[in-house]
């Protein structure tokens, strides 16, 4: 794949722009009528996929990544699901749409979110699998028209909330998943509006149940990263000292996760061969990403919410032909959940209100990002598990801070707030990040490296109140 310093904005809508972006990026332009009617939209979110999954998901790939763009930088927000997700509904931060944890669902904003901007614009809008953490499996998720809300997430015989009516539903929820769509997809032959579909699997969250035919798949051999386990962990704060995953362990897991993600990557190609044969391929913007990573063991850690790379890190894929984004190219920018939102609204020409300002940015301009702003909130007191911790991340360093902050019952903010650990990973010589450059550094050390510089910037970006300029 060669490497594109940007993507197209909605200039297809006028030959004229379209000819001028096209000159700028390198992209073919395309023809005023390529695009009389807005796009579909499609996201795709699995649930706790780490970015080194490829195996499992050829035919995604072969979709999204041969005839799309992949990017390369691509974060969660908030490495965890409830707050990830509704970061990818409002294209704000957790500090800022208020889901700082899997407890906090209530306090989404749904006024801000994409579905109502764009069910209020005349889209058809529907919701299959898995909505909010939290979330109540016999209340209606706003502005979506059609649903099928998983709640609690089983992956067989799930209870879901189809369209106001709770019922179990035999079979694999993948499966399950897939066919509701297809079926929401084939509803555009009769009602023209353009629509917006969420598609949400289970997959690969644990307990990580592949479907039967799936159960017992050889996959790749793994030896672990080089941080698997990391036997010497000094430098590293206590709940990463205290971590005991094993190689075995992550071995274990990564297993039961590409299983299942087999079956998304099955629901992926059926979605693609309905909109090829319904002759939707090429207006149709797809979104794939997960709502965060995963550790396999990674300085002994076997779940997410931390601020390592396989936890902080997702597959990013995004493929709209009509909009000129079907070259098989690879975006090094820095990018993530917090700019899906954004970008839907910058492809249906819809402008957010000033009052839910937005943190992301779209993707279809050329904006690029020096750093990007990586946050977890702690819930309550109780001891274990990392504390609360915002960082710094750019393509070759990462600062992180770890402070005194737990959220309360109503996912309000409270503590002292003073520092209790922090890291920084030469990301160039050290992408396991091994070595935290900042343990028993000198004040001199610590000036070489930038700190200061680093956390006035750090402290800045976890208060904002919304976007930065450029």
């Amino acid at each position: 794949m060669s490497d594109t310093p940007s993507l197209r904005r909605r200039s297809f809508l006028a030959a004229s722009a379209a000819a001028g972006v096209a000159a700028a990026t390198g992209l073919p332009a395309q023809p005023a009528n390529a695009a009389a009617a807005r796009p579909n939209i499609l996201v795709i979110v699995t649930d706790d996929q780490p970015k080194n999954t490829q195996w499992a998901t050829p035919q995604t790939i072969g979709w999204l990544g041969d005839h799309g763009t992949t990017f390369a930088n691509a974060f969660s927000v908030t490495p965890l699901c409830a707050p990830s997700r509704s970061t990818i509904f409002t294209g704000q931060y957790a500090h800022n749409h208020g889901v700082r944890g899997n407890q906090h669902q209530e306090n989404l904003n749904h006024h801000a979110t994409v579905q109502r901007y764009l069910q209020e614009a005349g889209y058809r809008t529907g919701l299959y699998g898995k909505y909010l953490n939290g979330w109540d499996v016999h209340d209606n998720p706003p502005y979506f028209d059609e649903f099928a809300l998983l709640a609690p997430i089983t992956y067989n015989d799930g209870q879901y909330n189809v369209n106001g009516t709770v019922q179990t539903i035999n079979g694999y929820s993948t499966t399950v998943v897939k066919n509701r769509a297809l079926q929401f997809i084939q509803r555009s032959t009769t009602d023209t509006r353009p629509w917006f579909l969420y598609v949400a699997p289970k997959a690969p969250h644990g307990p990580n149940t592949p479907d039967v035919p799936y159960a017992d798949t050889e996959v790749p051999a793994w030896d672990g990263r080089p941080g698997v386990p990391e036997n010497d962990r000094a430098d590293k704060p206590t709940y990463i000292k205290n971590a005991d995953g094993t190689l075995a362990d992550g071995k274990n897991i990564r297993t039961a996760q590409l299983r299942t993600l087999l079956s998304v990557d099955d629901a992926v190609q059926a979605i693609h061969d309905k909109l090829e044969a319904l002759g939707q391929l090429q207006n149709t913007l797809v979104f794939f990403i997960s709502d965060n990573g995963f550790a396999w063991g990674d300085h002994g850690w076997t779940k997410k919410s931390v601020p390592y790379g396989p936890a902080i890190e997702v597959p990013f894929r995004v493929s709209w032909p009509a909009g000129g984004l079907n070259a098989g190219v690879t975006d090094n920018r820095l990018t993530g959940n917090i700019d899906i939102a954004p970008t839907i609204l910058d492809a249906a020409g819809i402008t957010p209100d000033s009052q839910h300002p937005q943190d992301g940015h779209s993707l279809l301009g050329s904006y690029r990002r020096d750093h990007i702003l990586t946050e977890f909130f702690k819930h309550g007191t109780a001891a274990g598990g990392p504390p609360s911790w915002s960082s710094y991340v750019t393509a070759t360093k990462q600062y992180t801070e770890y402070r005194d902050v737990h959220t309360d019952a109503n996912g309000i903010p409270t503590g002292t707030g003073a520092i209790l650990f922090r890291e920084y990973y030469d990301l160039v010589n050290d992408p396991h990040q091994l070595t935290n450059l900042l343990y028993q550094a000198t004040p001199a050390q610590e000036t070489a490296l930038g700190i200061p510089a680093l956390a006035t910037q750090l402290a800045a970006d976890r208060t904002s109140a919304g976007p930065t300029a450029p």
